[in-house]
């Protein structure tokens, strides 16, 4: 063991990533689930309404490569603490949006925000983290995300009874100002000489770096895909069988539960064991669970393949970010993690168009069975 992996210690890092992640994906969590309520309630139809909850995903794939170049000119705290002001803002302005289309670019400057903040994030793990435990840092930080995302639909529900809509929304506020405040008050622990000359301009860096894209960034495509896939798939599949709000929920809950569970050991196995076991184990877990989807007709199947997901997509907690770490030059860093973050949004807006597509001209369950498949025939990729 290393000098500096002897002295370093989790603590010291709880404040300045661990504890702000965490209250960023409680804000995420909180306003999730009714964003598209308050756009119906701003007069927004159905389409119109799911077209608004989209531009924040559509803001975060568009943020990607520009927020590396933002980190390559400023620096990892410096983006960090305008990325989450920003998100903060947006956010109010959500809460206090009477017009749709006010709401609507408010959620996609969220989206652009949350870019920068995890390109930002990613880099500052990077300094941080010693290289024997990089791969349980980026899990924990995943990990810390995942625990937000529980924790903010709990106090976004209460919050919504007490209030209504809006009040969830700023319960949202309240955690992303929560998280910007730790950020801007903490600890900067991360890299400060950021080099002379002015950064690299990000298309050469991703020019050099293409076959890294093409190859590696491949399966964070596939990754991501199948991520995000869970949250569209598994709630349509809740409603189709006839669930109610009550007993889905219950289903994500005990899915949430063994997911968080399964985030350090899954980092040690990185560690210890290599990246190719946790991302082998991942994409074949998920792509059995959505294969075994149309086969499901009530709770107690519903809750056993949801929580399958689960622990597949718990033991992936941050293998996109170690193997983006694993990857990134030592020059020009933040430009790549730009390019690689840009791959991961790729399967993230790709999966709910497959699902889209498909199912307009087949079926849900022919959606299911063509992104599980697609995940079982990447898996010798992976």
């Amino acid at each position: 063991m290393t000098g500096e992996a002897a002295a370093f210690s989790w603590g010291r890092v709880w404040r300045a990533a661990y504890l702000p992640i965490m209250l960023t994906g409680a804000a995420v969590g909180a306003a999730t689930p009714v964003a598209a309520l308050r756009a119906s309630e701003l007069g927004a139809d159905l389409r119109t309404a799911a077209l608004i909850v989209a531009l924040v995903g559509v803001g975060q794939l568009l943020g990607a490569v520009p927020s590396g170049a933002l980190v390559a000119r400023i620096g990892e705290r410096a983006t960090l603490v305008r990325a989450g002001a920003l998100d903060a803002a947006a956010l109010l302005v959500v809460v206090l949006a009477q017009d749709r289309w006010v709401l609507a670019a408010a959620l996609l400057a969220s989206g652009l925000a949350s870019s920068a903040f995890f390109v930002a994030r990613q880099g500052f793990m990077i300094d941080v983290l010693p290289p024997e435990r990089l791969a349980r840092g980026m899990s924990l930080l995943g990990g810390s995300m995942r625990v937000g995302f529980l924790l903010g639909p709990l106090v976004g529900a209460i919050a919504a009874h007490l209030w209504g809509t809006r009040g969830a929304l700023a319960a949202a506020f309240v955690f992303s100002l929560g998280s910007v405040v730790l950020i801007a008050t903490g600890p900067s622990l991360g890299r400060h000489d950021r080099g002379s000359g002015g950064p690299t301009p990000i298309g050469a860096v991703l020019r050099r770096h293409a076959r890294t894209f093409l190859t590696v960034g491949t399966v964070a495509l596939v990754i991501a895909g199948l991520r995000q896939s869970r949250s569209v798939l598994l709630p349509l599949w809740a409603t189709f069988i006839g669930l109610d709000g009550a007993r889905t929920s219950l289903a994500f809950v005990l899915a949430g539960i063994v997911e968080v569970a399964v985030v350090y050991p899954a980092g040690w196995l990185m560690d210890h064991r290599g990246r190719t076991v946790v991302a082998g184990a991942l994409v074949a877990m998920v792509s059995t669970a959505l294969v075994l989807l149309p086969a499901v007709g009530g709770f107690t199947g519903f809750a056993l393949v949801a929580s399958l997901v689960g622990i597949g997509n718990g033991f992936g907690s941050g293998i996109l970010m170690t193997l983006g770490a694993d990857a990134a030059p030592a020059a020009d860093r933040a430009q790549f993690l730009g390019g690689w973050r840009l791959c991961g949004e790729a399967g993230n807006a790709a999966a709910p168009l497959v699902v889209t597509a498909v199912t307009a001209v087949a079926s849900l369950s022919a959606a299911a069975w063509v992104l599980g498949g697609i995940g079982l025939v990447a898996l010798p990729w992976v």
